[in-house]
């Protein structure tokens, strides 16, 4: 039986559901600021689509993705990101914005999907497989959407498709430290999460003093730092645990810190 690659598909949804918010919302929605970073919908779409932009030239043109990571790859490392974003959208602004990003991811899934999921492709730090690079673009779009609905008031209604973020939120542990130069806590915690469909996700050796329980969904929001542990009901126990999950970084880049208490707590 051919193995399924789902998670291509499943960028599509979080981004389609991401589109039809921003689409349905109000002229100038794309002017509205949030809380991240003081960041705006249109600074965020254009981080989104840029580095989509990227994640699809890494699979199909990896010695034009070297050359733009060249450039780009100073820019992550200064944390000067957004000059270097809207200097790459060359004033691209708005709702042209908003439907070329849309353009693209759409036709970006088509070409994820029609790809080898264990091919390896180029990045900023080492090689990943394709199912890893399109998880990482569902990543950041659930991660940078949340700051949209946020903004607009809105509860947003998760799917199990979570899953790939949390996958990765567990399997990135070491990353967290080694990122920061320090070294990797034994044991791993054991984490035990509720799907937003109910089902029951698990990692690790179960653990009664060392572990991480709760939803998944903000299990998620804290890997990808977007809320700060003491905003979620999140039951954390062990130095281990609590270590990881005061600095948890599921994404690449240099370290970043969580949003201090009470500045991300939903909408």
């Amino acid at each position: 039986m051919a193995e399924i690659f789902q998670q291509p598909t499943d960028f599509k949804d979080e981004s389609e559901a991401l589109y039809t918010l921003m689409n349905n919302s109000a002229d100038d929605v794309m002017s509205y600021t949030t809380k991240f970073k003081g960041w705006s919908f249109e600074n965020i779409i254009g981080h989104l689509h840029m580095w989509n932009w990227a994640a699809d030239l890494s699979l199909n043109d990896p010695d034009a993705f070297t050359e733009f990571y060249a450039k780009a790859g100073p820019a992550v490392q200064a944390k000067n990101l957004r000059a270097f974003e809207d200097k790459w959208l060359d004033g691209l602004k708005g709702r042209d914005l908003l439907q070329i990003w849309r353009e693209f991811y759409l036709q970006m899934t088509e070409r994820f999907s029609g790809a080898d999921p264990k091919f390896r492709v180029k990045w900023g730090g080492p090689e990943m497989s394709v199912r890893s690079s399109i998880t990482a673009r569902l990543m950041e779009t659930w991660a940078h959407g949340l700051a949209i609905y946020d903004t607009l008031g809105v509860q947003r209604k998760d799917h199990d498709r979570i899953k790939n973020i949390a996958v990765l939120g567990v399997n990135t542990f070491g990353w967290t430290f080694i990122n920061r130069k320090l070294d990797i806590p034994k044991p791993v915690p054991y984490v035990r999460l509720t799907a937003p469909s109910g089902a029951i996700w698990q990692w690790n050796d179960p653990d009664n003093e060392n572990y991480v329980k709760g939803k998944a969904t903000e299990f998620c929001q804290i890997v990808t730092q977007s809320r700060n542990i003491v905003d979620t009901d999140l039951r954390i126990s062990g130095d281990v645990a609590q270590q990881w999950m005061r600095i948890a970084q599921c994404f690449a880049g240099p370290p970043e810190d969580p949003p201090e208490p009470g500045i991300r707590y939903g909408a």
